[in-house]
């Protein structure tokens, strides 16, 4: 019997989809079903508009240029509904060129502007250097300890200092946000962006728990907590990278 219901925007998947990132969709998907959660989840095509009261959970992936740029106007055009969705403590989660398009721009090597949405008080700035490889760092959120996931863009994210967007996590190997500061990711109340693709929620189950724990709460109000699953190969996938040589 169902207890708990959620359900989860999909932010343009037709645009968005390299990188095997709609596997972090299928592992929030399962991780609800093996707890008899129901996740219902609805692609948002660029032409649709938002609800912004509908959804408890966002996803949006990474793309190649073109397709980011529509996606950026796709996502300009329910800017309101989507920074009323942050408000209202809406879950979100985006990957490498969402994570830039969640923030406030990102500025090519010709110094034009893709003006972002804002939800994230970072910038992008494009750089000659491409960052490839896999990364692994400890989570600044409590409970999650390392996170790890494959990195592959040539923009480097700054988070603007005094801002109320904090970093995710603190790189140990790999580039992360900008290969300088040791910063990976950016969060704000419950959106989250990173440069980590993998999928990232597949080798991160605690991450994907606490998206759906955190999601769970701020509908039902009450201290909800997930039953254990067995994990042993999401383990084994984390580990691998943990334990790779650089």
């Amino acid at each position: 019997m169902v207890k708990y219901s959620l359900r989860l925007a999909y932010l343009y998947p037709k645009l968005l989809n390299i990188y095997g990132d709609s596997g972090n969709v299928m592992t929030l998907k399962k991780r609800c079903e093996w707890r008899d959660i129901e996740l219902i989840v609805d692609e948002i095509d660029e032409n649709d508009n938002i609800s912004e009261n509908l959804y408890d959970l966002y996803f949006i992936g990474g793309g190649q240029d073109k397709q980011q740029i529509a996606a950026a106007q796709a996502l300009m055009r329910q800017k309101e509904q989507l920074k009323t969705a942050q408000e209202n403590n809406a879950v979100m989660l985006a990957i490498c060129g969402g994570y830039q398009l969640f923030g406030k721009y990102y500025q090519t090597q010709n110094e034009e502007k893709l003006q972002g949405i804002d939800l994230l008080d970072v910038y992008t700035i494009a750089s000659e250097e491409r960052h490839i490889g896999n990364v692994t760092a400890d989570c600044l959120l409590g409970g999650i300890g390392s996170i790890v996931g494959f990195e592959n863009h040539s923009g480097l994210t700054y988070i603007e200092e005094n801002s109320a967007t904090k970093p995710l996590a603190k790189v140990l190997t790999g580039a992360g946000n900008n290969g300088k500061d040791a910063t990976e990711g950016a969060y704000k109340k419950n959106v989250f962006g990173t440069y980590l693709h993998g999928s990232f929620l597949p080798k991160n189950p605690k991450f994907a728990d606490y998206m759906i724990k955190t999601a769970l709460v701020r509908k039902y109000f009450e201290n909800v907590e997930l039953a254990p699953l067995e994990d042993e190969f999401a383990k084994l996938a984390h580990e691998s990278v943990l334990n790779k040589k650089y």
